[in-house]
This record gives C-alpha cells, structure tokens and sequence, in this order.
C-alpha cells in the first residue's frame, strides 16, 4: 500500500513539475510571436548629408525609425549628428534627437510633425573676435509631402525659428524622406 501512495505521489510532483517548467516555455513562445510582430511594424530610414567646397566641409548622419501603426499613421525617434568647418573661420558640431509624427490622409499625401532638439557647440577661430558658445536649440517642423512607396518629397516650416540661434538657414526646408 506505502509503495502505490509512493508512486501516486511522485506521479503528482512529476506533473507538478511538468507544469510548471512548460508553463515559461510557452509563455516564452507567446511573447516572442507578440515581439516578431511588433519588429514588423517598424521601419528604418534616415538622412546622410556631404557639402564641401571654399575651404567649407560639412557631413551629417541622421538614422530613424518609425513604427507604422497603420496605413495612415506613424510615429517614430531619429538621432543626428553633424560636423561643419570653415577654415579660419569656425568649427561646430551639431548633436540631437527627434520625434516625428507623419499622418496620410491618402496613400500619395504626407503630412507631419517633427520635433527636433539640438545641442550646438561652435568653437570660433581666435581671429573672428567671437566667443565660442554651446547652447540648446529645439525646431518644430510642420511639413507636407507627396508619397510614393518608401519615399516622401516634400517642403517643411519651422514655426520655432530664430534667425540668431538656429542650426538651419532659413525655416522653409525641403526634405527626402525614405523608410525601408
């Protein structure tokens, strides 16, 4: 009689334990189907950026992504950074994030908004008589732009800009976006 309650009893903790070892396995099998479709929504893009010339050099890097909740709406985070130069006259360099919203109210129409913060460092050529300055510097863009497939062309406003401050030319800007 011990010997059968024996063997009933390690049948039920060899259940027990069955149970409660496949239990994280299958879990674990749910969240990585949840985490698969999650990396399908998401899609990478960015800019690159090179002019030179007249002892003038600048490069940029700006990668981003985006998650496509639908076929109108995104929302994603980009990083840039960019270095400029000018002989004997300045250096800088331009280090940032944004958050960017993009909204097709038709597959071939684009619109969005990009929230954009810079910190800017330029170190003045002794000559110029200017204080190097470091300095935070936010821009929000509204732009429109027509859409095909993974490519958006179109024109963006900075409706924070400071002629003084800004890391930008001019507020009008024409953009190229891509996401893959």
């Amino acid at each position: 009689m011990k010997k059968k309650s024996l063997i009933i009893h390690e049948s039920r903790m060899l259940m027990l334990l069955i149970c409660l070892f496949s239990a994280p396995l299958f879990a674990q099998e749910n969240n990585y189907s949840q985490k698969s479709d999650f990396w399908n929504h998401v899609r990478f893009g960015g800019g690159i950026g090179l002019s030179f010339g007249n002892n003038f050099f600048s490069g940029t890097l700006a990668p981003s992504a985006i998650y496509q909740f639908n076929r109108q709406f995104a929302l994603g985070v980009g990083l840039s950074g960019t270095y400029n130069s000018q002989k004997n006259y300045y250096k800088s360099t331009i280090i940032g994030g944004s958050i960017i919203g993009l909204f097709n109210p038709i597959n071939e129409i684009q619109i969005s908004a990009e929230f954009e913060e810079n910190n800017v460092s330029i170190d003045w050529d002794s000559r110029t008589g200017f204080a190097n300055e470091n300095y935070w510097y936010p821009s929000l863009f509204l732009g429109a732009g027509y859409h095909a497939r993974n490519v958006t062309i179109g024109i963006r406003f900075d409706v924070l800009y400071d002629n003084s401050k800004s890391t930008y030319a001019d507020p009008w800007m024409p953009f190229v976006r891509v996401y893959f």
